[in-house]
């Protein structure tokens, strides 16, 4: 038997142009691990330049000659032709990511902002319509278009995912209506989801509501599979992350009670004391760890339970506050991940594997026998602890911190990115099994939009704060792949996965724009984020960020406008309007406004320069 290709077939390529033919009519296309493809574009060719949500298609076909350039980093979709003993390659469709070779269009000022008021608008539409913002409408399955699937279920945590994005949405545009979304979801989930409970002095989250007409019935535990019948620490995480998003930009003291209810529940029933980290789960009845009923969940700490708080709703609860005590929870965390989560690299684990360890038993002893994961790697989870330790390097500088952000950010491309086609993986076998030289796909090789995400953060925050190149042109890569073809142009917003190629997959759960998995949180978030590294970290370039507070709710009138966790001295305030007004009284370098009392709310705008960029 052969496996010999001897047929056709379709798939993408992307990387650098390194020579062109136009009398020939072909070039050569190098990509990321340095092989080189000879492609022809003698046929029939249509190509086009990046476009963002809501822009028109812009043709490239008649500039072929001139922007197939040595340098220019591109896309091309292509035919394979097996003849004649070797394969001939035709190139069909072609996608530019900028008009001259090293320029990229997602590195405008104003890239991010706009890709994230398009998917504001789409989100709201689907679930409000034209009318008032009502979350008694609010459906957690969404379709491709956003039209509502018969479902009559609403989770907390996409709620909470909605709100966080409608926030930030309003942070980068000042668009009052996002913020109005953003309180009344925050409004929706106190009245509907929170339980106080006055005898332990905690707030926890109900999984979500079944809604039937009038009806509303409580899910307390939850409904999803690898959960159900528990309290999964990750929900009630999640259930944080948009009123605290919220909470930066209105000071409502409301919610930092909330919050702070919410994070003595961890501190009391998911805090291991004794070894350190917290659980995944406890019982609904007696709120324990190790109980019987949790089964496979029991006694066990993972990813999620222990790394989550930081970016859900941590680190953006202290960027609001200055509170150290936030500060010590977040190094608490990050000194358990690096202990534990990233293997030392001259332990046997990381000789045995690159990635991360990401489940435990109580004793911090391997769980590889867990439920889907085994011993499995998400290859978004090894990114996310990478670009989740550079923003605490800002915070809280250690060696211990950088050496293992920068190890994942050299070790990952090669075995979790797509080095033929761009974009980065999604589940695949920790170890190679014996004679492999390819870490074997858990069950695919899709692309989901969220470990774009986490590939893009990474990269732009490690070259952000290191400087070093590699890093940089990784996160173009990544950059690139994800606004070529995760953009759904014909209907809006993102699209959960696409194949390998880059073509997108609607099939199951993966057509739908909403869903227990996906609301709006990855992809605001990274508009968000991306936003602020491109700008204010790399390119130099200012921003704008808004505000709407009650000054009253401030202690002292004190506003927090840091964007983010960035290395100390990197940014200062150049200017600020208070209701659209100058105004003076705020110090640049502390990045805080002090807000007069007894006015009411006001609507802030501060222009954040990088230090020795202010104009």
């Amino acid at each position: 038997m052969s496996n010999t290709v001897n047929f056709t077939f379709s798939d993408t390529i992307g990387g650098y142009v390194t020579a062109h033919d136009r009398a020939a009519g072909r070039f050569t296309l190098r990509t990321a691990d340095g092989r080189e493809f000879e492609i022809s574009t003698a046929g029939e060719v249509s190509a086009e330049l990046l476009r963002n949500l809501e822009e028109p298609y812009t043709d490239a076909g008649g500039h072929l000659g001139t922007m197939l350039e040595p340098g220019r980093y591109l896309f091309a979709h292509v035919l394979y032709y097996p003849e004649g003993g070797t394969t001939r390659i035709e190139a069909k469709r072609l996608v530019f990511p900028g008009r001259r070779p090293g320029a990229y269009r997602f590195e405008e000022t104003d890239w991010w902002i706009r890709q994230l008021e398009s998917i504001a608008g789409f989100y709201r539409r689907a679930q409000f319509g034209d009318g008032p913002i009502d979350y008694t409408r609010y459906r957690t399955q969404l379709r491709l278009g956003g039209d509502k699937t018969a479902s009559h279920v609403q989770e907390t945590d996409t709620i909470s995912r909605l709100v966080y994005g409608m926030a930030s949405a309003f942070m980068l545009t000042g668009d009052d209506e996002y913020l109005e979304v953003a309180e009344r979801g925050t409004e929706y989930l106190r009245e509907h989801m929170r339980v106080v409970d006055p005898e332990e002095d905690v707030v926890y989250w109900y999984h979500g509501l079944s809604v039937d007409g009038d009806t509303e019935k409580k899910l307390f535990t939850s409904e999803f599979a690898d959960d159900y019948d528990a309290i999964p620490m990750y929900e009630q995480i999640y259930a944080l992350a948009g009123p605290v998003q919220t909470y930066r930009v209105t000071g409502d003291p409301r919610i930092k009670a909330d919050a702070d209810a919410t994070l003595r529940l961890f501190e009391k029933f998911f805090l291991d004391r004794e070894q350190g980290g917290y659980y995944s789960h406890i019982d609904p009845i007696l709120f324990r760890a190790d109980h019987d009923s949790l089964g496979p969940n029991r006694a066990r700490k993972n990813w999620n339970s222990v790394g989550d708080h930081a970016p859900a709703y941590l680190i953006n609860l202290y960027l609001a506050t200055g509170d150290e005590t936030y500060a010590r929870m977040l190094e608490y965390t990050f000194d358990t991940i690096v202990d534990h989560f990233v293997p030392d690299k001259h332990s046997p684990d990381r000789k045995n594997s690159p990635f991360v360890q990401e489940r435990f038993h109580r004793d911090w002893s391997h769980d590889t026998t867990h439920g889907w994961q085994q011993d499995r790697a998400v290859v978004g989870h090894n990114l996310k602890i990478a670009w989740s330790l550079m923003r605490m390097h800002a915070l809280r500088p250690k060696r211990e911190y950088l050496e293992a952000a920068a190890e994942i950010g050299e070790l990952m491309p090669a075995v979790g990115s797509d080095r033929q086609r761009g974009g980065w993986y999604d589940v695949v076998e920790r170890v190679l099994g014996d004679g492999q030289e390819h870490h074997r796909f858990a069950w695919h090789d899709r692309k989901a939009w969220w470990q774009q995400e986490q590939a893009i953060l990474a990269y732009l925050i490690l070259h952000g704060t290191t400087g070093r190149a590699e890093f940089l042109r990784d996160a173009r890569h990544a950059e690139a792949f994800y606004n070529a073809f995760f953009l759904d142009h014909d209907e809006g917003a993102v699209y959960f996965n696409v194949l390998a190629s880059g073509t997108p997959y609607l099939l199951g759960t993966e057509r739908l724009k909403g869903s227990h998995s996906m609301s709006m949180y990855h992809s605001a978030e990274l508009c968000y984020l991306a936003a602020v590294c491109n700008n204010l970290l790399i390119a130099g370039r200012g921003m704008d960020f808004w505000f709407k507070p009650d000054p009253d709710g401030l202690p002292g009138g004190l506003l927090r406008v840091s964007p983010d966790l960035l290395p100390a001295g990197s940014v200062r305030i150049a200017a600020v309007e208070l209701d659209g007004e100058p105004y003076s009284d705020y110090d640049a370098d502390a990045l805080t406004v002090r807000l007069p009392r007894g006015r009411g709310r006001v609507k802030v705008r501060v222009r954040l320069e990088p230090v020795g960029k202010a104009s």
